[in-house]
C-alpha cells in the first residue's frame, strides 16, 4: 500500500504516532526526518462536513529564530475515497517580516502538493503556501477551512472542489482570505489541530491556546467537546517535554515544560 499524504508530510502512519516508546528527549534538536517535534489534538471523524473552524491564540510567542507552525488540518474525501488533506495556520517564520506568517497548503493522497489560486497576501519567501501576515501574540484568531461557493482564482479545474482558507482577527473583526486550494474531495472527514516545532527541545517555552472548535455541516454547526492528546514518540525524534492541557477557555499546547497530560488522554473543552 503506497504511503498516504500524511506519511509523506511527517514520515509517520495514517495517524500521528503515539509517544509509546521508552526514553526521553528534553534537550537539543529533534531527530525526526524534518528536525521538528510535533504534538496533536484530534477531532475524530466528521460527517461529510463543508467546513471547520477554531480559534488560535499565541500566548507565549517564540524568541528564537526557528520555524514554529500551529495549524488546523482537514482531511478531505470524495466519491473515490480519501483525497488528501490541507493545513491552515499561523507561523513564526524568521524569513518573513516580523517573523509572522500564515500557511495554507496541503497534499493529495498520492503525495503531490495541492495547487490553488493566487493569494492577495505578499510572500517574502515567494512561497505560494506561506504568506506574510502580521499576527500579534495575545490576540485570538479564527482559522476557517470551508468549501468555497465561487473560486477566488477564476474558473475551477474540472472535477475539483475549491477549499478556502481564511483567518479572522477577533479583536478587530477583520477577515483575510489566504487563497483557495483545489482538490477532488468535496467533504471534510477528519480534523486535527497541531503544533510543529523546528526548534531545540530546550529552547524557551512557547504556548498557544486552541478554543471553540466547530464542524460546519450543511444543515447545522456541531461543537467539538473532547479532543484526544497525541505526542510524537521519542523514538520518532520528538521532544518529551511538550504538553497539552485544558484550561478555562480551551486547550493549551506548551513546549519545554514538564508533561502533565499523558498520551491518549481525552481533554474536555469548555462550552462556548
Amino acid at each position: 500500500m503506497p504511503p498516504t499524504w500524511w506519511q509523506r508530510l511527517v514520515g509517520g502512519p495514517d495517524t500521528p504516532r503515539s509517544a509509546g516508546r521508552a526514553g526521553t528527549r528534553t534537550e537539543g534538536v529533534p531527530t525526526s526526518s524534518n528536525r521538528a517535534s510535533s504534538f496533536h489534538l484530534g477531532w475524530g471523524a466528521t460527517a461529510a462536513a463543508t467546513g471547520v473552524s477554531v480559534t488560535l491564540e499565541i500566548l507565549e510567542p517564540p524568541v528564537v529564530p526557528r520555524l514554529y507552525f500551529w495549524a488546523l488540518q482537514a482531511d478531505m474525501a470524495g466519491a473515490a475515497g480519501r483525497a488528501g488533506g490541507a493545513h491552515l495556520g499561523l507561523q513564526w517564520h524568521p524569513s518573513h517580516p516580523g517573523s509572522t506568517a500564515i500557511n495554507w497548503g496541503g497534499y493529495r493522497a498520492s503525495g503531490q502538493e495541492l495547487h490553488g489560486s493566487d493569494s492577495a497576501l505578499r510572500s517574502a519567501t515567494a512561497n505560494p503556501n506561506t504568506r506574510d501576515l502580521a499576527w500579534s501574540p495575545g490576540r485570538p484568531y479564527r482559522l476557517s477551512i470551508e468549501r468555497a461557493v465561487a473560486d477566488a482564482g477564476g474558473p475551477l479545474p474540472a472535477g475539483m472542489t475549491a477549499w478556502r482558507g481564511s483567518v479572522q482577527d477577533l479583536h478587530t473583526g477583520a477577515r483575510q482570505v489566504v487563497r483557495d486550494l483545489y482538490m477532488d474531495g468535496d467533504s471534510i472527514v477528519g480534523v486535527t489541530m497541531w503544533s510543529e516545532v523546528f526548534a531545540r527541545c530546550d529552547d524557551p517555552t512557547v504556548a498557544v491556546r486552541w478554543s471553540r472548535p466547530v464542524v460546519h455541516l450543511p444543515d447545522r454547526d456541531v461543537e467539538i467537546t473532547q479532543v484526544p492528546v497525541n505526542y510524537q514518540a521519542v523514538g520518532d525524534g520528538g521532544c518529551t517535554n511538550t504538553d497539552s492541557s485544558a484550561d478555562e477557555i480551551g486547550v493549551v499546547q506548551r513546549t519545554n515544560v514538564e508533561r502533565a497530560t499523558p498520551q491518549g488522554t481525552r481533554l474536555a473543552l469548555p462550552a462556548a
